[in-house]
C-alpha cells in the first residue's frame, strides 16, 4: 500500500493477510473483494484499477499466453478480477460518483454459431479494465450487430466464431458493419489467425 502512495496506511484486514495481488493471480473470488473493501478505506478508486488491477491482470495474461497457466486459472482470475470491479461499482455508486467507464464495446458470436465460452471471458476481463461491455449474446443476426453499434455509438466491436463454417457469417458482419459504421473491428475464436482475421477485413 505504501508503494502505491496511499493517503494512509491501515493495517492488515483483521481475518486476512491475501493481498488484492495474489487473490486475482491465483483466482481467488472472495479474497479480492474483501481486500479491494480494505484498500478503499486508503486508496482512490482508479488507482486500484491503475494500479494494482491492471497488472495483476496483465502478469495473469502474460502467464497464460507462455503457458505457465491454462484456460481454468484464467477464468478464475477474471473471476476474481471482477468481484474486484464489483466492489469498486458499488463504493462510486454509493458516493453518487458514475462508474468508471472508459468506453462502450459491442462483443457477439456471430450467426449461425452458438459457441460462447471464449467471448464471456472476453466480456468478463473487458469489463475489469474498465469498459462498458454491451453483449449481444449468441448466434447473433448481422443487422442486430449493425444496429446495435449505430444505436450505442460503440466505436469497439468484437465478434466471436468457433467454427469454420460461420467464419463466412463473421466476414458478412464485417462487410456490413464497414458499410453503416466507421467502428474497429477485433475477431476472435479457434479458427482464427491474425493472417485469416486481417483477411476477412477486421482490423485485429
Amino acid at each position: 500500500i505504501e508503494r502505491h502512495n496511499a493517503a494512509k496506511t491501515p493495517e492488515k484486514p483483521p481475518q486476512s493477510n491475501i493481498s488484492l495481488e495474489y487473490a486475482v493471480e491465483n483466482g481467488l473470488k472472495q479474497p479480492a473483494g474483501d481486500a479491494t473493501k480494505f484498500l478503499l478505506e486508503a486508496m482512490e478508486p482508479l488507482d486500484i484499477i491503475n494500479t494494482i488491477l491492471i497488472p495483476a491482470l496483465d502478469r495473469v495474461g502474460n502467464a497464460f499466453e507462455s503457458g505457465k497457466l491454462f484456460l481454468p486459472q484464467l477464468i478464475q482470475s477474471a473471476t476474481a478480477a471482477q468481484s474486484s470491479f464489483d466492489v469498486i461499482k458499488s463504493k462510486l455508486l454509493s458516493n453518487g460518483k458514475p462508474s468508471v467507464l472508459k468506453g462502450k464495446i459491442i462483443l457477439a458470436t456471430v450467426k449461425g454459431d452458438v459457441h460462447d465460452i471464449g467471448k464471456n471471458i472476453v466480456k468478463v476481463i473487458l469489463e475489469n479494465y474498465g469498459y462498458e461491455v454491451i453483449d449481444l449474446g449468441k448466434d447473433v443476426p448481422i443487422e442486430t450487430v449493425v444496429q446495435e453499434t449505430l444505436r450505442t455509438g460503440a466505436k469497439l466491436v468484437g465478434l466471436s466464431a468457433l467454427m469454420t463454417t460461420t467464419v463466412v457469417n463473421m466476414q458478412k458482419t464485417i462487410e456490413a458493419l464497414r458499410r453503416e459504421t466507421d467502428c474497429i473491428i477485433f475477431v476472435g475464436g479457434a479458427v482464427l489467425t491474425e493472417q485469416y482475421a486481417l483477411q476477412i477485413g477486421a482490423d485485429y
